[in-house]
Formats: C-alpha cells, structure tokens, sequence
C-alpha cells in the first residue's frame, strides 16, 4: 500500500505554523463521541470513506487540547469571551476577520478568543486537502474541526466566568462538558438526519457561538439554584480513577441539573455533531466533490504518526504547566 501526498518537511513545518494552548474543552469522552456520530450523518459518497477512518477520527478528537502545550496560540482557538465587547458582543463584532482586526486589532481579538473565525479557517484548510486528495490533511483537519465546532456549543467557552469562579461555582465547568455526558451521553438520540450544505460556514459558526452565549445564563443559574436546595452530603460521590479515590459530583445531582437544564448538554452535543457533518460536507463540495475512493489504498504518513506522537509526549510531559486562556 502507499504512503499519500505529504512530506515530513510540510508537517514540520505545520507544527511550527499552528501552535496551541490550554482551555477547558468538552470532556475527552464527549468530544470523541462528537466526532465519531458525525460520520453517520453524511452522504454515500463520503461516509465509506469516513467510516473506514473512524478510529483515527475519535483517537484524534482531542489533539488540538494536547497541542496547547507546544503552541502558546491555541487556547485562542477554543473560546470566545462575549464580556469584553460590551453587552451586545454580537452586534458589536465583526463577523469577518479582517474587518474585526481592523476595529479591534488581532492582538487583541486573540486574547478574548477566536473560535468561530478558526471554524471557518479550519473548513478551508480541509477543502483544500480535498482538492489535494491529501489523505493525512483530510482525517488531520477533519479531527480538528470536530474539536472546535465542538467547543463553539460549550455555554461556558463564551464567557470569563468559565469555570464559576467569579461566582462561587468553582469545577462547574468540567461539571457540566465532562461529568454529565459521561454519565449521560450512551442514551443521547444522536439522529439529525443527513448532512447538508452550508453556504456561509462562518456565519454557522458564529450562530453556534451566539447559541452558547445564550445558554450561558442557564448553565451557571440553574446550578446555583440547584445547589442551594440539594442536600449537602448528596452532593458528591467517590470513584477510582486511574487507580486513585477522587470526589466527582454524584450521579443523582447530576441527573438533577441535566433534567433542571432541559437537557442542555444533550442538546448541545447533538448540535454539534449536526453542524460538524455538515462542515464535512460543504469543505468536500466546494472542493468540487473529489472521488474519496481513489484514497482507499493510502496508509497514513508516518510523518503525521509522529507528530501526533510528539504532541501526545508534550501533553503528557506538561500537564501542570499553566497556560494562559481558559485553562484550569
């Protein structure tokens, strides 16, 4: 079998090019599910093709957490503070990036976060790997628009307050993207039928966003409202993680939030994996709908196996280090 269409000295040089950062992010569970139920949502002539990589795919849903540690640009990439551009934030800012850096400067964009615009980036990228017929860009870039168009639907990515920790809330937030769908998200109806078109996927990208800003209220009110009235010692339970005793939030407080919500978290997720396939899809029709077959006996490259390798060995090597953005 052959090895498709990408050189060490292009990955090396990606690796320099897009470098990364810490944010809180849906848990690694939810964000693998994410991207792994969006396949099922795409035409015969891309789901063959996307089923066969579907491993890579959920494996490599959270490499963009992971690369944080080797790039000091990518906590920008995951969230979007609405609190700096005043209290309309969404008539304030400009959709398209140049007319936005020209009001505000790129610095400054950067540092409140730039998710929807790296959607849009990340969707261009990816046709250009289908006009390629670039096996290693097509399943890099498709993992990595799953990991941001996930983290667009996070209610806490679009605020400062991401964590509760301007409001005594403190853990809600891997509360709410981690704990519930783990103990939730197997019994989620991840039907949104097939994938379609989106002409503008910047603009979707900035409506998801705007949907999690205005669910933001709901994910830290309905909580505090919750823990006021929730018997105290119900509160946590104790579980072995990784051989260790850790406190998580029990199971029947956790319920008790997911139904308060109205299944929010559910809700978002399948959201996300709707707005993902079609992303899929538009990037492979702009690119003018390449024949995905003719990559069935390609291998991956063994320079993208050793990236992937060496931002796995980074992420391990720097898990206590803080970086700056939405980090925890």
């Amino acid at each position: 079998m052959k090895k498709c269409m990408l050189s060490i000295i292009f990955f090396g040089c990606f690796v320099i090019l897009w470098p990364v950062q810490s944010v809180f992010s849906w848990g690694f569970f939810a964000h693998k599910k994410i991207n792994e139920m969006a396949v099922f949502t795409l035409p015969p002539p891309m789901i063959g093709f996307y089923k066969t990589h579907i491993n890579y795919l959920i494996t490599h849903a959270v490499d963009a957490d992971r690369r944080r540690y080797s790039n000091q640009e990518e906590g920008a990439r995951h969230f979007f503070d609405t609190e700096y551009y005043g209290l309309h934030p969404f008539d304030s800012v400009p959709r398209r990036w140049d007319q936005a850096a020209a009001k505000y400067t790129a610095d400054t964009l950067k540092a409140h976060g730039i998710v929807a615009w790296h959607i849009g980036r990340m969707v261009k990228k990816l046709t250009q790997a289908f006009i390629g017929l670039n096996l290693d860009l097509i399943l890099h870039y498709s993992a990595d628009l799953g990991h941001y168009v996930a983290d667009a639907h996070v209610p806490l990515h679009t605020t400062r307050n991401y964590n509760g920790q301007f409001t005594g809330q403190l853990g809600i937030h891997a509360f709410w993207e981690s704990r519930i769908p783990e103990l939730k998200a197997e019994s989620y109806d991840y039907l949104t039928g097939r994938a379609v078109y989106i002409n503008n996927p910047l603009g979707a990208a900035w409506d998801a966003v705007k949907a999690s800003f205005n669910a933001k209220d709901t994910v830290l009110g309905f909580e505090a409202e919750l823990n006021s009235r929730f018997p105290s010692d119900l509160k946590y339970a104790f579980e072995v993680r990784e051989k260790k005793m850790v406190r998580v939030y029990s199971e029947a407080y956790t319920t008790a939030y997911s139904e308060l919500m109205g299944n929010l978290v559910e809700r978002r997720m399948v959201e996300s994996v709707r707005l993902l396939g079609c992303l899929w899809y538009t990037a492979w029709v702009d690119a003018g709908q390449p024949d995905l077959a003719l990559l069935s006996n390609c291998e991956i490259s063994d320079s993208l196996l050793k990236m992937h390798e060496q931002e796995f060995k980074q992420g391990e090597k720097h898990t206590e280090r803080s970086i700056p953005g939405h980090s925890d």
